[in-house]
C-alpha cells in the first residue's frame, strides 16, 4: 500500500499529501498572507505590487501566485503588474508579454516550416543534401 506522504516544498516537513501540496502550517500561513493582501487591496486600490508586498510582508512571488491562481484580480488595481518571464516587461496576465508571445509563436512556425522542408526533401529522395541556395532562400524568407 502506497503512503500519501510528502515533504513540504516550503519548510521541508513531512506531511500527509493534500490538494495544495503544502503542510498544514504552511497552508495556514499562505491563507493568512492572502487575507492580508485582500484586506490591503480593498482599502488601497491604487497600490503597486511592491507597495502591497512591503505593507503586508508577503513576498512578491507569492502575490504573483495568488494572481495566477485567480485569487487576486488586477482589474480594479491599475497600478499593479508583474514581470514577463522572458524580458521583464510589465504585464497584467499570463506569463509572457504580447511581444514575447508573438516572437515565440513566430519561432515555432519557422521551426515547423524548416522541419516540413527537411521532411519533404527526405521524401523526395534528396536525402540529407542541403544546398547552400536552400539555406540562403530560407534566410531571405524571414
Amino acid at each position: 500500500m502506497a503512503m500519501n506522504i510528502d515533504n513540504c516544498p516550503r519548510c521541508g516537513k513531512i506531511f500527509v499529501r493534500n490538494y495544495k501540496s503544502l503542510c498544514p502550517s504552511c497552508l495556514k500561513e499562505v491563507e493568512e498572507q492572502y487575507e492580508r493582501c485582500a484586506a490591503y487591496l480593498r482599502e488601497n486600490r491604487g497600490c503597486t505590487m511592491q507597495q502591497l508586498s512591503d505593507e503586508t510582508k508577503v513576498p512578491v512571488a507569492q502575490i504573483i501566485r495568488f494572481i495566477r491562481e485567480g485569487r487576486i484580480s488586477l482589474e480594479d488595481h491599475p497600478g499593479m503588474h508583474y514581470e514577463c518571464e522572458a524580458c521583464a516587461a510589465p504585464i497584467r496576465e499570463g506569463h509572457l508579454c504580447d511581444a514575447c508571445r508573438q516572437r515565440l509563436t513566430k519561432e515555432f512556425r519557422q521551426a515547423a516550416e524548416e522541419e516540413r522542408t527537411r521532411q519533404s526533401m527526405a521524401d523526395s529522395g534528396q536525402g540529407n543534401a542541403y544546398r547552400i541556395q536552400d539555406r540562403l532562400n530560407s534566410r531571405l524568407k524571414r
